[in-house]
């Protein structure tokens, strides 16, 4: 294990944090909202703890392994969780205590969306700002957009590539140097991000308003600079832009860089996932606009459209914004839309939940098993774009469902223990280890009325969604750490 090596890059990588900091920082400058020496510290802390861990081990030039590299994005999100805290600590608006502090920054960086702040449409620009980058910043991985810098930092970056990228197939890469494959996906993520922006003030928003949005949509965040989130705007115009760009937030960004290279539509036609996930969305949101005409014939039928449409899609990809409150609508309906966040986005997408693929190899491992029990004798295969998929994968989106699993329970038992209900444990746990956001019961509209203890919890489980499970539990084991 090269700890030097992982020490220089972790120097590094938060002194690259620090520069973040720099926008808001200016922001409050210019619109002299207060917050300008929160930032202007923090900026200052962060990057001399950067610098103090890098200056010593400045020239060691040794390539990582692959175990260094899970060691270096798990104490990286640590400590990014930790250093994007410190200026909503600092900060006179909100006043923040250390757990709630750290659960924002948190629930931003691993784009969940789940808020302690009320008051949202009152705090300083520069702060609402930073919340929607650090949204932004997280949703493809900061440390993917420093693999594209690692060359000249005299280091490969394929072993952090792998234990950063979410999904269960991460070995297939766009270009043949990993530089360009990480370079490729942030051009396509800030393209995304530009044409968003550009579409929500085409529809109404203002520029603010409109880049803020655009960062918490494309990363399927759900941060919003108003407490009403999109439902502030009332605007089908603006809600048609999110429900568009959080469809393609939650696809597989391979197949946008593919799809731009070649000009053609081909890439989302023939993959399988995609199809899968599109049906899924469709399906969902149909049930939730004809329940919704069903059980609400006094609201204007438009209405049910529109609520229904939004809400489906926003809750299945994970975003989480809201234009209704859709916690209080009746019978099983939010039940429902809490569940389709359990299948979430595509895989190496920005969107959280057990990715599509994963949740369709497993319905078709499922039917084969029933085709076993038909025909003890007969070898059935699973396959995938018309390719038959090696074992070992189906084994290991089977091992990750059962991690998942155990991980949700045990977490939740946990949430219990401290005191909540069942309703707003269950539905907390769902929300954070699927990088959701709003929950049911007592976080349906924030996260400030529960204890500190289950507010720990639920950033440990924030971390384990946004990477996967794995890449966290992975070095927790013996033997991880045997030589």
């Amino acid at each position: 294990m090269q700890l030097t090596a992982i020490q220089r890059i972790l120097g590094l990588l938060l002194a690259l944090f620090s520069l973040t900091l720099l926008p808001p920082l200016a922001i409050s400058w210019f619109a002299r909202d207060g917050a300008a020496f929160a930032f202007l510290l923090a900026w200052g802390l962060i990057l001399t703890a950067g610098l103090i861990m890098w200056l010593p081990v400045r020239n060691i030039r040794t390539e990582l392994k692959l175990r260094d590299g899970f060691i270096v994005v798990v104490l990286f999100w640590v400590s990014l969780g930790l250093s994007g805290a410190i200026p909503l600590l600092l900060s006179e608006f909100p006043r923040l205590s250390i757990t709630d502090a750290v659960f924002e920054s948190m629930s931003g960086l691993t784009t969940t969306g789940a808020t302690v702040l009320t008051g949202i449409d009152s705090l300083p620009l520069s702060v609402l700002f930073y919340r929607q980058q650090l949204q932004w910043m997280g949703g493809m991985g900061i440390i993917v957009l420093a693999v594209a810098i690692l060359p000249m930092l005299g280091i490969g970056g394929m072993q952090l590539y792998k234990a950063e990228i979410p999904g269960p197939l991460k070995d297939a890469k766009l270009t043949p140097r990993i530089t360009e494959t990480a370079k490729a996906l942030w051009y396509v993520y800030l393209g995304m991000t530009i044409l968003c922006a550009l579409s929500y003030w085409v529809a109404g928003m203002t520029p603010f308003d409109a880049i803020a949005h655009s960062f918490s949509t494309v990363s399927i965040g759900g941060f919003s600079t108003h407490d009403a989130s999109i439902g502030y705007f009332d605007s089908t115009a603006i809600e048609l832009v999110a429900v568009f760009f959080m469809l393609l937030g939650g696809m597989n960004f391979t197949l946008h860089f593919l799809a731009w290279r070649s000009f053609s539509l081909r890439p989302y036609l023939h993959d399988s996932e995609v199809r899968a996930y599109v049906t899924f969305l469709f399906a969902l949101s149909l049930v939730t606009i004809v329940y919704l005409l069903y059980i609400r014939p006094e609201v204007a039928a438009a209405d049910s459209l529109r609520d229904g449409l939004f809400q489906s899609v926003s809750i299945a990809t994970t975003s989480g914004f809201t234009t209704a409150s859709y916690q209080n609508w009746p019978t099983f309906l939010p039940v429902l839309l809490l569940f389709a966040s359990f299948v979430g986005g595509c895989a190496t997408s920005t969107g959280g939940g057990l990715k599509v693929i994963r949740v369709l190899l497993l319905v078709k491992q499922g039917l084969r098993e029933v085709r076993r029990l038909i025909h003890p004798n007969a070898i059935f295969s699973i396959k995938l774009g018309g390719r038959s998929l090696p074992d070992r994968v189906v084994n290991a989106v089977w091992g990750f469902f059962a991690a998942y699993v155990a991980v949700f329970t045990l977490l939740m038992l946990l949430l219990l223990a401290t005191g909540l209900d069942q309703i707003t444990a269950f539905s907390a746990m769902a929300a954070c280890l699927n990088n959701l956001g709003p929950g049911l019961g007592d976080v349906s509209a924030h996260y400030g009325p529960i204890n500190d203890t289950a507010k720990w919890v639920l950033v440990v489980a924030m971390l384990l969604g946004r990477l996967e499970i794995f890449t966290l539990l992975v070095i927790l084991t013996p033997a991880f750490w045997k030589k």
